[in-house]
């Protein structure tokens, strides 16, 4: 397989060969593709949960058991942030 990088993103596989942290330029892209790997895999477990909670919501709506809805939505704005602000710190 060829792979054809812009400028900026070959010296910055070199950048990252000539640490000593990686080997090889493969070395590089196989850990770029590992990462986007989990990162998608975290998304899709966002996703799934957040289907569920609007699944449970919809659930509760029918049996007239709703919340209120700004207090609903600053509670799933605080979890989202709260989950980006761990992303970023681990």
């Amino acid at each position: 397989m060829n792979v054809h990088l812009t400028a900026e993103l070959e010296r910055f596989v070199q950048t990252k060969v000539q640490s000593g942290r990686y080997n090889s330029a493969s070395e590089v892209v196989r850990e770029a593709l590992r990462l986007m790997e989990q990162k998608d895999e975290v998304r899709s477990l966002q996703l799934q949960e957040l289907r569920r909670r609007i699944d449970k919501g919809l659930i509760q709506a029918g049996r007239s058991e709703g919340a209120d809805g700004d207090e609903f939505m600053h509670q799933m704005i605080d979890d989202l942030d709260h989950r980006e602000a761990k992303r970023k710190a681990g």
